[in-house]
């Protein structure tokens, strides 16, 4: 039965789903497996960074006041007293005109307070002695990294919701982590829905195609940081589909479906809401593609049944559940980067709806430029393997021209913590020739 549907803006859509995330529970891990996991909890530094004044180069540890009348002219020398590499201590006292070879990352000698890095010093064996003669003055501080001026005591260093790379692993490390604590990855499972499906291996038939949607949502999935779990394609039968929906709601913590959305015969998502006694958050948003796109929820779970025409579906991912994952994954920041840019072809086709195009972005004169890619429709599969953003454009009665700014969102990029801005009211910037 066809159903009269109210569209709701993109913001409006994203506030309701939000309003069901929760944040995931925490378990430790080793720090081996910790890469690409999300960090449960902030990370804050129980000492200081260096720990102690040290030398940051190989040179000679000298006091300063010794050095206060070096020029080429008139050089002063200094005798070596010993060698010190990294790890071990001084063991002299340094007195007036003495100096002390150290080695990068050597603990300071107590009595020096600068370093003469190798090459600006000239080393003499005289007498049974070595010494260096300097050319010019240092002055207290030179060349020494000083206790704590990196990271100090108590100061945060990584929040939670941080995604765990080589760089948070070295800094895991350093602060003694051999267990990080991570989120648990949320379980998401997928069906794919339509008769009209075939698996990626197998021929294609007259009326067939094959399922493409499955596969792009696990990577999607994954991608965010969750664990996909693909319980197959769902035939155009009510109650199978109805019976999958419900014997699975238990085992994930959402439910993503794509396709049987729309209001055909045979798009039964909406009916089998209905019987599950769901709440409908919306079945329709005023953007392109994707504007069937409905969520609901269920005792707290949410079900986002997403579009079947492959774009649509991508895009209603990264709006609204990406950011569901995100926040169950601890992080403050949830959306998907967006960046001012410009366009760099005419898009003249108005639309009431706000459009989403995909793009590739390139970087020109310091300036962001987003070319559209491929056809801008809703079933289009191929423009996805080579765009790396969406153009948001707000619904209006003209088009868009070369030069217009326009809102770009970065796909696979780390989030904001900026709110979501909605396309609907942002104020496009015109180009030259529609000023």
């Amino acid at each position: 039965m066809f159903e009269e549907r109210t569209a709701i803006k993109v913001s409006e859509a994203i506030k309701r789903v939000m309003q069901f995330c929760k944040k995931g529970e925490i378990e430790y891990i080793n720090i081996d497996d910790a890469e690409g996991r999300y960090l449960g909890k902030a990370v804050v530094a129980d000492h200081n960074i260096p720990s102690f004044d040290r030398t940051p180069l190989d040179g000679f540890a000298v006091i300063s006041e010794d050095t206060a009348s070096a020029s080429p002219e008139n050089p002063v020398r200094l005798e070596v007293i010993e060698t010190v590499g990294a790890g071990n201590l001084a063991k002299r006292e340094v007195k007036a005109g003495q100096a002390v070879r150290v080695m990068t990352g050597t603990m300071m000698p107590e009595e020096c307070d600068a370093i003469a890095m190798f090459e600006l010093t000239n080393e003499i064996e005289e007498d049974g002695k070595t010494w260096i003669e300097l050319k010019r003055p240092f002055k207290k501080g030179d060349f020494v990294s000083f206790e704590g001026e990196e990271t100090k005591k108590g100061d945060v260093l990584l929040e939670a919701g941080t995604k765990i790379h080589a760089g948070v692993i070295a800094v895991l490390a350093t602060f003694g982590y051999s267990e990080v604590p991570v989120v648990k990855k949320p379980v998401i499972g997928i069906y794919a829905t339509g008769t009209e499906l075939l698996e990626v291996d197998e021929e294609l038939v007259p009326g067939k195609i094959r399922n493409s949607n499955a596969y792009m949502i696990k990577t999607q999935v994954h991608q965010a940081g969750a664990e996909a779990v693909y319980y197959g394609q769902l035939a155009d039968d009510f109650d199978q589909c109805y019976d999958a929906v419900k014997n699975t709601l238990d085992k994930v913590d959402a439910l993503i479906t794509t396709g049987g959305v729309s209001v055909g015969d045979f798009d039964y998502l909406p009916e089998i809401y209905q019987k599950l006694g769901a709440n409908v958050l919306f079945n329709k948003i005023a953007m392109r593609p994707g504007s069937v796109t409905t969520v609901a929820e269920k005792d707290g779970k949410l079900l986002f049944g997403l579009s079947g025409n492959p774009s649509a579906c991508f895009v209603g991912f990264e709006l609204y559940t990406r950011p569901w994952v995100k926040t169950f994954l601890h992080s403050d920041k949830p959306f998907t980067e967006w960046v001012k840019g410009t366009l760099t072809e005419d898009f003249p086709k108005p639309n009431p709806f706000t459009r989403f195009i995909r793009s590739k972005i390139s970087f020109e004169g310091g300036k962001i430029t987003a070319s559209p890619v491929g056809m801008d429709k809703s079933q289009v599969v191929t423009s996805l393997a080579h765009s790396d953003a969406l153009v948001a454009v707000p619904g209006g009665t003209r088009g868009y021209k070369a030069g217009d700014e326009v809102d770009i969102l970065l796909l696979f990029r780390e989030g904001t913590k900026d709110p979501f801005k909605d396309p609907e009211k942002l104020r496009v910037k015109k180009s030259n020739d529609d000023a």
